[in-house]
């Protein structure tokens, strides 16, 4: 009796012993695998925002501050990487600065404009209307910048000159024959001016801005409702003879476009030359061209332009209350375009795609979006914020 209770008693510490070592060994588990989480979180957070494996004490410091609850400045650390202005970033502008939208362009004052408002944390809503360009470091023995070519920043490319150390910002009426009040941001840069201002009747210009800074195509803002009264001279009222067609389609598009894209009747790229052109007080010829397509058609006499999208469907694109909507030139135009709501949610969106791979697909993704393009505006349109904010997102993928 004695031994059957002696042995029922060693059995019974030795459970206990047994579910004390598993607990320990459980808890050990769960903190390696919360320790191993955060690693690979921070991994993730830099491969998406710098395109390239982190050093070790990179790394370090980044689980370090995830472990913390400090995941803004993780995703901060990542950014400090070079690679993020010259791989992520350079990837992400490029598009925007040529027709064909690839982001194969080669380096150039478009793009490396973008680069440096964002290491600048410069108000991106600047990004239509600053008298502002990025340049490299004259001590880097480049090229000039040139009003007729693209030499520096192709020698910035091929040199592999780090941009987050080496870009600067000017002003572009100090390397521009542009006078303060024609400068527009990258609108008017050479790069913007080569791909959008040749040629054509300037409304590429304003269809190209509208769809890779407000994430709208013509189609998209689309509407017969508007007044026809400042459609130019060169669109026909019935296409093929058939004036439905004008009625149906073009009116839509051409009634909210044309009084927008005049704010750049005084620009042109000479191809000859290969320079942006800017003729004050002279609208440029193409604004006349095919004038008898339709003689009755509205004429284009200066740069002043109106938003007629303020009213019906297209107030949906959110407006600023504090800007009249109406002005002169490119400069006030890019400022109408970049105070609205649609383009900080566009900048987001552009953010979210660029690191998490993938455009904005459900409501949870929709709803970080909302959130994090009212932190933007709150932070003074600081895209590395919203960058930080959307990577850390999607950091648990």
């Amino acid at each position: 009796m004695r031994l059957s209770k002696q042995s029922d008693y060693t059995t019974s510490n030795h459970r206990i012993r047994r579910a004390i070592i598993v607990c320990i060994l459980m808890l050990f588990s769960t903190t390696a695998f919360a320790d191993a989480l955060e690693r690979r979180q921070a991994k993730r957070l830099h491969d998406r925002l710098a395109g390239i494996p982190p050093e070790e004490s990179v790394l370090d410091d980044m689980e370090a501050a995830l472990m913390a609850g400090n995941d803004l400045d993780a995703a901060l650390i990542a950014m400090d990487n070079k690679a993020f202005y010259n791989i992520t970033l350079k990837n992400f502008a490029a598009p925007w600065s040529n027709r064909e939208r690839t982001l194969f362009a080669p380096l150039n004052d478009y793009t490396a404009t973008v680069i440096g408002m964002i290491r600048d944390k410069t108000p991106f809503n600047e990004l239509l209307s600053a008298n502002l360009v990025y340049v490299g470091d004259p001590v880097l023995g480049l090229p000039d910048y040139s009003m007729t070519d693209n030499d520096h920043y192709q020698a910035l490319e091929d040199q592999g000159i780090d941009l987050k150390t080496h870009l600067q910002a000017v002003t572009q009426t100090s390397v521009t024959d542009l006078p303060v009040n024609a400068t527009a941001g990258v609108m008017t840069t050479r790069a913007a001016a080569e791909a959008f201002f040749v040629a054509g009747t300037n409304r590429a210009m304003f269809r190209f801005t509208l769809l890779n800074h407000l994430c709208n195509d013509m189609e998209q803002v689309k509407d017969s409702s508007y007044s026809p009264a400042r459609i130019r001279q060169d669109v026909s009222r019935s296409p093929g003879g058939d004036s439905r067609l004008f009625l149906n389609s073009c009116i839509g598009c051409h009634n909210g476009m044309d009084p927008m894209a005049q704010a750049f009747a005084y620009y042109n790229f000479d191809e000859t030359t290969q320079r942006i052109q800017y003729t004050p007080g002279s609208v440029q010829p193409k604004y006349h061209i095919n004038a008898d397509t339709f003689k009755y058609g509205y004429i284009t006499a200066d740069d002043r332009w109106d938003n007629y999208w303020r009213s019906g469907q297209n107030a949906l694109l959110g407006w600023d209350s504090n800007l009249t909507g109406s002005g002169s030139g490119a400069k006030s135009m890019g400022r109408e375009l970049a105070n609205s709501e649609a383009f900080a949610r566009c900048q987001v969106k552009k953010a979210f795609k660029t690191v998490c791979l993938r455009d904005p697909g459900n409501a949870a993704d929709r709803n970080q979006v909302d959130i994090t393009t009212a932190s933007f505006k709150a932070d003074n349109y600081n895209m590395k914020t919203a960058f930080a904010e959307v990577a850390v997102y999607c950091m648990g993928e």
